[in-house]
């Protein structure tokens, strides 16, 4: 299901365009009623002020939006970001999202001039207000979309008094096919610059697991690190999931057969380096089997 991003200027009525696309979808495509969400500044605790007074705090706010989408998208969810999303380069971001999702996507302008905005805001109750220096400065830095490039296309732009052409945007969105997903979404393989650091940290994180674990273990016992999995193992080291792709017939576990001290797994885990660097797999999470593999193949 598609992702429409509206975008215009702070006090635009952004919010109520995107309340007019809800409620007609309700009404007219009942089917996708239990599908809409809807994400915005105020949903998702993004204050105003505070969100945009600095440059680190927008990026972190900006950040807390897409995170938010990248959750929800899907084929079968219709997901309606109401933000500024005013940087082209955020816009673009969020193109990539939908694309890589095989989805639609559409923008909606709201395209209102400055006095009518300061009109609006000045309206508002006070804590709901932008400050002044704010509203200027999202005002001056406000990147308008360009149906030419292709993340702000099928551009919607609406003006004040226009009515939001509802059914005009769902035919672009529920009767269009998806843009096929591209190099530029797709997970790519580990190049030759950074290969070497994923190697690094994967094969660091696996060994401190080990290390950890075999106090917990007997030699000889088998440790499987998501005993539920039949396909795949998960570990966990300081948050980090990494999920890696084993045969249970082919070393899908480690044996213990003597205690290891971390100056020999870390021997172990620089010939693996060494051996293996230049022959760099497909992706990131072949590593971890590749590297399982090469400790039993060591300590057998």
């Amino acid at each position: 299901m598609p992702l429409i991003i509206i975008t215009g200027f702070p006090c635009s009525g952004k919010s109520l365009r995107a309340q007019q696309l809800i409620d007609y979808i309700n009404e007219n495509h009942p089917d996708y009623a239990d599908h809409i969400h809807l994400i915005s500044d105020h949903n998702q605790m993004v204050d105003r002020n505070k969100a945009y007074e600095a440059s680190n705090a927008e990026k972190s706010a900006r950040g807390h939006l897409k995170a938010a989408v990248e959750r929800i998208i899907s084929s079968k969810e219709i997901v309606i970001l109401d933000s500024l999303n005013y940087i082209k380069g955020f816009r673009y971001e969020l193109y990539c999202i939908s694309k890589s999702a095989k989805t639609t996507h559409c923008v909606i302008f709201c395209a209102v001039t400055k006095d009518q905005v300061e009109d609006w805001n000045s309206k508002r109750d006070n804590d709901q207000q932008y400050r002044k220096d704010i509203l200027d400065a999202l005002v001056m830095r406000y990147e308008a979309p360009d149906p030419r490039n292709r993340w702000d296309s099928p551009l919607f732009v609406v003006q004040e008094l226009d009515q939001l052409p509802c059914q005009t945007i769902c035919d672009a969105l529920f009767h269009r096919k998806p843009p096929p997903p591209n190099q530029s979404t797709q997970c790519q393989p580990l190049s030759t610059n950074n290969l070497l650091f994923e190697m690094e940290k994967i094969t660091m994180d696996m060994i401190t697991t080990i290390f950890q674990q075999q106090n917990k273990h007997l030699p000889g016992e088998e440790l499987v690190l998501h005993p539920k999995s039949k396909e795949k193992i998960s570990f966990t080291v300081d948050a980090i999931i990494f999920k890696v792709v084993l045969f249970l017939l082919n070393h899908s576990y480690f044996k213990f057969t003597e205690r290891l001290s971390m100056p020999k797994l870390q021997q172990i885990r620089r010939q693996f380096i060494v051996q293996y660097k230049n022959r760099p797999p497909s992706d990131a999470s072949q590593l971890g089997e590749m590297f399982i593999k090469f400790l039993n193949m060591q300590l057998s």
